[in-house]
This record gives C-alpha cells, sequence and structure tokens, in this order.
C-alpha cells in the first residue's frame, strides 16, 4: 500500500486540529479554504492535461527520442501524459500490474513505458531498423575536409 495514501489526509486532520486550536472556527474556515483551492488547481491541471490529450491520436508523440531523454524514474503517469500530450497505447491488460504504454512518433521510432502504481519504473526506445538503400543514398561526412 502507498504510504501516502495514509499520510496525506492524517497531515490534513492534524492541520486542521492546529488551525482550531489557535484561531478557532474562522482558523478552520481558512485551513479548509487552502484546501479546497489546492484541490481545486490540482482538478484544472489534470483537466487541461486530458483536454490537451484529446487533441491528439492516442499513442503518438512528436518525437520518442526526445521523450527517451525527458523520461525520469518514478515520473507521475500524468506528468508522462502532460509531456507527450497524448494518451499512451495500452498494451497490458486493463487492470493489470504493471501497466505498459507506448508513445510512438512518425518515424516509426516508440518508447514503451512500464507504470507500477502510477510511477514510471522503466522505458525503452525502439528504433526502426536502417536499410542499406537509406544508408548508402545519405551522404558520408565522415570522410569530407573542409574548404
Amino acid at each position: 500500500m502507498n504510504l501516502r495514501n495514509i499520510l496525506v489526509p492524517i497531515g490534513l486532520v492534524v492541520l486542521m486540529i492546529a488551525a482550531y486550536r489557535s484561531a478557532s472556527w474562522p482558523g478552520v474556515a481558512a485551513v479548509a479554504g487552502g484546501i479546497i483551492m489546492w484541490g481545486l488547481l490540482h482538478f484544472t491541471r489534470l483537466m487541461s492535461i486530458m483536454k490537451k490529450a484529446s487533441n491528439r491520436p492516442i499513442g503518438y508523440v512528436g518525437s520518442a527520442v526526445m521523450l527517451n531523454v525527458k523520461l525520469r524514474p518514478k515520473v507521475a503517469l500524468v506528468h508522462v501524459i502532460a509531456m507527450t500530450r497524448s494518451l499512451g497505447l495500452r498494451l497490458s491488460e486493463e487492470g493489470q500490474s504493471p501497466e505498459i504504454y507506448r508513445w510512438t512518433d512518425g518515424t516509426n521510432s516508440s518508447v514503451t513505458c512500464e507504470f507500477v502504481n502510477g510511477r514510471l519504473m522503466k522505458w525503452e526506445l525502439q528504433r526502426p531498423q536502417q536499410t542499406d538503400d537509406a544508408a548508402l543514398s545519405a551522404p558520408d561526412t565522415s570522410t569530407q575536409t573542409p574548404t
């Protein structure tokens, strides 16, 4: 079980008790207003992230390589959705842990992310294999000398 699910409500109750002891009911009203404002800010942020994600195809990202660079361990799924501005393509079964999502860009490069309890644990960048035709048509800059 996530310890945060226990500590946050206990902390809020302790804060309300401290507000009552220091300023009676006006203190409780002030702290309750702050808690409600905090909740509304998080709700507004979540809704704006989801609104932006609804405008893109599921599992699409502008650049999988740039997403791979920006990812860090223990980042929340909501933050990854905010970075990609797209919902990931679910590869795991509904309700199964770990949750596995994939984001793919226009060059068929993709990042597969594994989330445990809503936090990023590991990810992998997959890039398509270059064919020999593409390698031959690209100019070789390693042998050129500046003029």
